[in-house]
């Protein structure tokens, strides 16, 4: 563990050292985007806040370009913040998307298309091509003096890669036929990842209540979906951690409710604890049996921190009696740089507790550095306890660890369409037990090519 430390380390410290050297911003007279300060509340009127915008291209009703910030549907803040679900990032995070005025409602839309190759080294590992990313898109607008309505859809090409996902080393979880759990491969995401509609009054300059609703939806747990992270917004490759942070992120049935103060949010949900089955093109539906509780926090506009619990019932579709206490808790750090350069890092941990008796702890640290528009490096670095790759399922448990670094060339086609072609490779380390499973320490490469709309 000591030396995915010192890696882990490394990634999260080297990055921020060249944004010492590389952010001129302050020395050039101009006010960093960090520093700016978040929307005004426009409670009084009930109206979006349209002073500002780092999000994309708008067009009025006229057909004319404007900027502007559009305040979050959960609070009189700007919605930078807003991740996946009602989670939160950092406030001086980027977010693309085209946004259109229609009557009294925004429309945002945005898209992500990726063509990925993955090549798993060694016994257990394959090759393949495969489509993935998610098309999103939400409608906004004002309900009387304080209220806001905001509704919510994503859809996901990935079920066309096949029910058994893609090569991944390490990672398991899920079922490709309903029979067997996936090992060492990803699962690909549902078609509809998210439908979703929320309500937020705002009781003062500072205070607001949410009402949000998803089938599916996300369930106030853990950090952002990973596909929704800064640090992690360039790789297409989900992370080994993922059904100890994030796997709830796509929940068939999640009902929360919310209070915002100023930077601090409590939020609690109850959700189906059951993880989509192996049809990935269907609605689920059952009772709301589980529990989770969120505690966020942005101390300023560039961090973002939370701490998450939650009761999920019978979440394995081949394991029905077996129940899982969750926790988590992340740290986000997000930093815009001159020369529309980014640096953000993700640290988290998460830990599962079965109704079995049995705990087991993850760890993640992710980072990506842009020192301009035309490349970002990225690099995450995993370790996880786990019980599900041994000869016998949930046979001893066993630690392994990851590192994986890779770099993207980026290429702006129009105002809202970017091309980023990139690649990274991956070193796994197994325990002595599972060394032989996987003829040592297997490697791991991928290539993409990825298209950005909005």
């Amino acid at each position: 563990m000591t030396r995915l430390a010192l890696i882990a380390s490394a990634i999260l410290i080297a990055p921020s050292a060249m944004a010492q050297v590389t952010d001129h911003s302050a020395h050039e007279g101009h006010t960093p985007p960090a520093e700016q300060k978040p929307a005004e509340d426009h409670a009084a009127h009930g109206q979006m806040d349209h002073s500002k915008m780092d999000h994309g291209a708008a067009h009025t009703e006229s057909g004319h370009a404007q900027t502007h910030t559009m305040q979050s549907a959960f609070g009189a803040y700007a919605s930078t913040r807003d991740a996946s679900g009602t989670s939160w990032v950092p406030d001086a995070s980027t977010h693309g998307g085209i946004h259109v005025t229609a009557g009294d409602w925004m429309l945002m839309g945005h898209a992500t298309l990726d063509g990925v190759y993955s090549w798993q080294d060694g016994p257990r590992g394959d090759e393949k091509t495969f489509a993935a990313g998610m098309l999103m898109g939400t409608a906004q607008r004002p309900i009387g003096d304080n209220g806001t309505l905001q509704l919510r859809a994503m859809l996901s090409p990935d079920p066309l890669m096949g029910k058994s996902g893609y090569p991944l080393l390490l990672a398991a979880g899920e079922t490709a036929d309903g029979v067997d759990t996936l090992v060492d491969r990803q699962h690909p995401h549902d078609f509809v990842m998210e439908l979703s509609a929320s309500y937020a009054h705002r009781l003062s300059s500072s205070d607001s209540i949410f009402l949000y609703a998803g089938l599916p939806g996300e369930p106030a747990f853990g950090p952002p979906a990973f596909m929704h992270r800064p640090a992690a917004m360039v790789s297409p490759e989900a992370p080994i951690t993922h059904h100890w942070m994030d796997s709830t992120h796509i929940t068939f049935g999640v009902l929360t409710a919310g209070w915002v103060h100023d930077n601090f949010k409590l939020e609690a949900s109850r959700f189906r604890g059951r993880e989509p089955d192996q049809s990935r093109y269907d609605i689920e539906t059952g009772e709301l049996d589980s529990t989770a509780v969120r505690l966020s926090w942005n101390p300023s506009a560039n961090w973002s921190l939370q701490a998450s619990w939650a009761d999920v019932t019978s979440p394995e579709q081949l394991e029905p009696d077996v129940d899982v206490t969750k926790y988590s808790a992340s740290a986000l750090y997000t930093q815009r740089l001159a020369n529309n350069g980014e640096l953000a890092f993700t640290a988290a941990f998460a830990r599962k507790d079965n109704s079995e008796d049995v705990s087991l702890d993850a760890w993640l640290a992710e980072a990506s550095w842009s020192p301009n528009a035309d490349w970002t490096i990225f690099s995450r670095a995993e370790a996880i306890e786990t019980d599900e790759l041994g000869l016998i399922h949930h046979g001893p448990i066993e630690k392994v660890q990851r590192l994986n670094i890779g770099l993207a060339r980026n290429f702006t086609l129009t105002e809202n369409v970017k091309l980023a072609l990139g690649a990274s490779i991956t070193q796994n380390w197994v325990s002595n037990t599972l060394s032989p499973l996987y003829d040592g320490d297997p490697t791991g490469a991928m290539a993409f090519a990825r298209l950005k709309i909005g």
